[in-house]
């Protein structure tokens, strides 16, 4: 889309209407750092236009003034300040990263109905965790039907932690610091490490991708100062306590899960995030229907292909289809049972690796199971 010059704008300011012309003016040039680009009349003057910090403001003089808020970020002072004309300058810390809520796990099974909604960059969204555990986890089924060039921006993400998985189709991205774009395909998998820079080009028609992520609410953040591709960096960088990952299928190897009869890839998230957050993708084996427990902070399991069915030491259980989801409250006593030979499922969990939870008396499966 044009911007600037092309649509004939040659500049844009913000209006602040104050009664207190020369108070807020000697205020903001001697005390918060704004210069003067233009002041008028000169003999007695009652408009200024002042700028600073990528913001232009002008001031006009009014018996009645309309007083606003500019929020200023930075590390160098907090709190706020209010101008002579009621205005306020509030000052917010520039390295804020994320607010984590104190959360209410909850055993939450969805399904794909085929509804979403239209989220950022027209990529359509479907909510896999409703309740969001009480603002600390957020799931989405994305899905782009049309495919094609994607009107993304280069931007991050202020994230404890965010993992992407490529369900269907296909995806171009870029990455800061990991060279040329690349393609992800079914199966495939990114760590997307706090605040690192990123944009997603184009896609299949048809994309599917899981995103699963916390806190629930956290800001996306256009960069655009930054140019990708960037380079290719130290492949060691920490974000945060964490590396760039990412995970292709088709050069993975399976070994035992932590479900008996099943296996699965480890995609090198839980190494890259230094134990924080485990992805893998498992598949049946000979599928034993086990009661298992696990001691973590959060846990979900999407349904990638075939059916099966989720059970728990209380519930008769429910079966799970191509799409369903189950987030899993730590400690609870869960089993998989009846799955399609085909059946995979995404796995995530935090920590890396689940801590076993207090041992389970034996329940017998029914005897047509």
């Amino acid at each position: 889309m044009a911007t600037g010059a092309a649509d004939g704008v040659r500049d844009a300011h913000v209006v602040l209407v104050t009664d207190h012309f020369d108070a807020d003016f000697e205020a903001l040039t001697s005390q918060h750092g704004f210069r003067v680009d233009a002041i008028f009349p000169a003999d007695a003057p009652t408009t200024a236009i002042v700028s600073a910090h990528g913001v232009r403001l002008r001031l006009e003089s009014s018996p009645t003034g309309r007083p606003l808020t500019l929020h200023l970020l930075t590390d160098a002072r907090t709190g706020p300040h209010v101008l002579p004309g009621g205005s306020t300058l509030e000052y917010r810390p520039f390295t804020t990263d994320y607010v984590m809520p104190g959360g209410s796990p909850s055993l939450v099974i969805s399904h794909d109905t085929g509804e979403s909604g239209v989220g950022r960059a027209g990529m359509r969204y479907r909510d896999l965790l409703p309740d969001r555990w009480g603002g600390t986890f957020v799931a989405s089924h994305i899905t782009i039907p049309d495919g094609g060039p994607v009107p993304d921006y280069v931007h991050f993400h202020k994230v404890r932690f965010q993992v992407i998985f490529v369900k269907a189709g296909w995806v171009r991205l870029v990455y800061e610091d990991q060279g040329e774009p690349f393609v992800m395909v079914a199966g495939d998998c990114v760590l997307q490490p706090p605040q690192i820079r990123h944009r997603v080009l184009e896609s299949s028609p048809g994309l599917e991708v899981i995103e699963i992520g916390t806190p629930a609410l956290h800001d996306t953040i256009a960069d655009w100062s930054l140019e990708l591709p960037n380079g290719r960096g130290d492949a060691a960088r920490d974000w945060s306590g964490q590396r760039f990952a990412r995970h292709i299928a088709a050069e993975a190897t399976y070994q035992e899960w932590r479900l008996p009869g099943w296996e699965s890839r480890d995609t090198g998230i839980g190494e890259a995030t230094d134990g924080l957050a485990g992805v893998r993708v498992a598949r049946v084996a000979t599928g034993s229907g086990e009661l298992a427990a696990s001691d973590t902070e959060f846990a979900m399991m999407v349904v990638l292909r075939g059916e099966v069915t989720f059970e728990t030491d209380h519930d008769p259980g429910e079966r799970l289809r191509d799409g369903s989801s189950v987030a899993i409250p730590g400690g609870v006593a869960y089993r998989l049972v009846d799955a399609t030979p085909d059946c995979e499922l995404l796995d995530v969990t935090l920590p890396a690796v689940p801590l076993p939870a207090v041992p389970l008396p034996a329940v017998p499966l029914p005897a047509d199971v």
